[in-house]
């Protein structure tokens, strides 16, 4: 019935995550608010590590891209569940170090990195910076040698596929701001580079192609590109890559129609695409890491709003608005992103209408769902959007000085807040009024 299996009606008719009903935390804590299911978090952590354990041998480590939904919380459940961790920000970084997560499990992304986060990961002594280009590398080596260090890095490499995805969210191609490519040699060039400088160890290559991707030929073709080019590396440069990470991207159930790939079956086909080439061209297999971070919280969260005003435009639209929108959610306004909601107060009623879900903020654009087929809505109902746990609370703004909603965590029966709600003193905490005004 529901887009994710943490979810169900209850006795009274309510929508339940986690044993908990979302009526109840409605009750308790206000909306919107995003709520997320610990259990489900957990088993899909599990999931892919044993998946990795099982196809690679213990030779693979598991990071959650953090990016996704990055809380102190968050940071503790990949940690106990042995997972490390993808941080793209010195924020994040932050949040890890605060969250007493270990720094040796730590992969620090970006594509322009700044000289203060470049600073605090060596101080850190995290376990791999990936590098984005050749001013960066320059910058790593200098901070390294100024602290009398040596940088552990891998490189991301574009290996130009194309994950028949939205443009916004392709990222293996040639045109992207992220990365070298390989068909113009410019990830040759800044391998070599790097072997050069004294303060850099070349640990690795890394790659990601894509997000919300349904197909295993993409993740299969990237490991045969990235290979072939570890392999090159070997040849022209005398030196063997020992770690080759691909990233994430896979793909999550937003709506009924979609038909995500299970864990196993994309880590079991890739390993023996991994197996096999290293075989034939005769390389040692490098050690392997993935990021997921979409599929791991995503369908793990939903996100609770009030509805208010329902305006009924006689054929043209039926707008059903509601107490939160694109501050709390900016990925429809985004990438047109789709979604799957529920009355969470008559989560068994039958849907009779389409409508279309709007937000509060001052913006047309500001829309959650367009065109759904929902029950009969009125003023005070709780409607639930589904699938909301990966970049929802990420992504979330003070757009119209509106203050973010808080996370609450649910298991087995039982509620914990995790980030508190933000009220108007804390949206304006940082302002300052010069003397002279």
């Amino acid at each position: 019935m529901f887009v994710s299996d943490c979810l169900k009606t209850n006795e009274l008719g309510h929508l339940e995550i986690g044993g908990c009903d979302c009526t109840e935390l409605a009750r308790e804590y206000g909306t919107p608010l995003y709520v997320m299911d610990e259990g489900l978090i957990r088993g899909n952590c599990r999931a892919y590590k044993g998946a990795m354990d099982k196809y690679y041998g213990g030779n693979g480590m598991v990071l959650f891209a953090s990016k996704a939904f990055c809380t102190m919380a968050m940071c503790r459940i990949a940690q106990q569940e042995g997972l490390g961790l993808d941080v793209v920000s010195g924020g994040e970084l932050y949040t890890a170090l605060k969250a007493g997560f270990p720094m040796d499990r730590v992969y620090f992304h970006g594509n322009n990195k700044t000289i203060e986060e470049i600073e605090l990961a060596i101080d850190s002594d995290i376990k791999r910076i990936v590098v984005d280009n050749k001013e960066e590398l320059l910058k790593i080596n200098a901070v390294a040698a100024q602290k009398g260090k040596t940088a552990d890095v891998s490189f991301r490499i574009k290996p130009g596929i194309d994950a028949h995805t939205h443009d916004f969210v392709r990222t293996g191609q040639i045109d992207s701001k992220f990365g070298v490519a390989l068909e113009n040699g410019e990830a040759l060039e800044i391998v070599s580079m790097a072997c050069g400088l004294s303060n850099i160890r070349v640990a690795g290559v890394h790659c990601h192609i894509g997000s919300q991707i349904f197909d295993l030929k993409p993740f299969e073709l990237a490991a045969q590109v990235m290979l072939q080019f570890i392999a090159l590396v070997k040849e022209r440069l005398g030196l063997e890559i020992e770690e080759l990470n691909l990233g994430g991207g896979f793909g999550i159930k937003y709506i009924p129609q979609h038909d995500p790939i299970e864990y196993e079956s994309y880590i079991e086909s890739v390993s023996k695409t991994v197996r096999d080439l290293c075989e034939d061209m005769k390389i040692k297999q490098p050690f392997m890491v993935m990021e997921p971070g979409r599929s791991i919280v995503g369908p793990a969260g939903i996100t609770l709003y009030t509805v208010g005003a329902v305006k009924d435009i006689k054929d043209v639209r039926k707008y059903v608005s509601v107490d939160g929108g694109m501050c709390d959610n900016p990925r429809y306004a985004l990438y047109q992103s789709e979604y799957d909601s529920v009355l969470a107060n008559r989560a068994d009623a039958p849907k009779a209408q389409k409508l279309t879900v709007a937000g509060k903020c001052c913006e047309s654009g500001d829309i959650l769902i367009k065109d759904i087929h929902m029950p009969e809505i009125k003023e005070g109902d709780l409607l639930a959007v589904l699938a909301t746990g990966a970049y929802n609370y990420s992504m979330s703004s003070n757009y119209n000085r509106i203050p973010r909603p808080p996370v609450v965590l649910v298991k087995d029966g039982r509620y914990r807040l995790i980030v508190k709600r933000e009220d108007f003193e804390d949206i304006i905490r940082n302002d300052i009024i010069p003397e002279d005004l």
